[in-house]
């Protein structure tokens, strides 16, 4: 993809319970911050996420410190307990407000979400407003059609949106962009660790050591 932006003033926002987190959402992140030239990303675990929401959650401090784990000391990645901070659910339009107001209008913001999140999209709080306050990047998910996008770009989120040179993604008529993006995909889910757990299988090399450590000291998802 042909991005033209300071690079020194790209800032991705990758959102997720991640509960926990795992080896394809870090090398998701890795991928993107190379792809895009990202000066940085924020993982940003969800508080209360409202598509989410059960006794299986996680408590928002432990999937934080987790993510902090997975992490580490990345250059350019790190950790935001954005929504930690804010009472009430974790709506996306909220967190990017709030993100705008607290960077500024210099830096030039990339929200990172699966194909499956956005063809879901209206069912998120306020979200054709999400289009004019950011770019987005699309990661392919399997057994999602991309071309299916488009259609749901145009009947439900802003129908001048027009298709980008050599199929890379979307153009919403605020100026911002919809890129489209394959990533090494992992059969990793958050679901199949948190059911090894419980039924007392492994789940060393899926995530990051620590993590798992993490995951046994505190009898998590048990």
């Amino acid at each position: 993809m042909s991005l033209t932006a300071n690079r020194s003033k790209r800032l991705g926002l990758f959102g997720g319970t991640f509960n926990p987190i795992h080896y394809g959402h870090l090398r998701t992140a890795e991928e993107v911050v190379e792809a895009l030239g990202l000066a940085r990303l924020w993982f940003i675990p969800a508080a209360l996420p409202p598509h989410k929401m059960g006794p299986h959650i996680t408590s928002f401090e432990m999937r934080l410190e987790m993510t902090r784990l997975a992490v580490g000391k990345h250059p350019r990645i790190t950790v935001s307990d954005i929504e930690g901070r804010r009472a009430g659910k974790s709506y996306s339009i909220e967190t990017l407000r709030q993100v705008r107001l607290e960077m500024g209008q210099d830096w030039e913001l990339y929200f990172i979400l699966g194909l499956d999140a956005i063809l879901e999209i209206t069912t998120w709080k306020d979200y054709a407003e999400l289009f004019t306050l950011c770019n987005f990047v699309v990661l392919d998910r399997p057994g999602y059609d991309r071309s299916q996008l488009e259609a749901v770009l145009r009947r439900e989120v802003d129908p001048r949106c027009r298709p980008l040179p050599g199929g890379t993604g979307f153009q919403h008529a605020s100026g911002y962009k919809i890129f489209l993006m394959s990533t090494t995909l992992m059969d990793i889910s958050a679901t199949r660790i948190r059911r090894l757990v419980g039924e007392g299988r492994s789940i060393r090399y899926l995530l990051p050591e620590k993590v798992r450590r993490y995951i046994i000291t505190n009898k998590l998802y048990q």
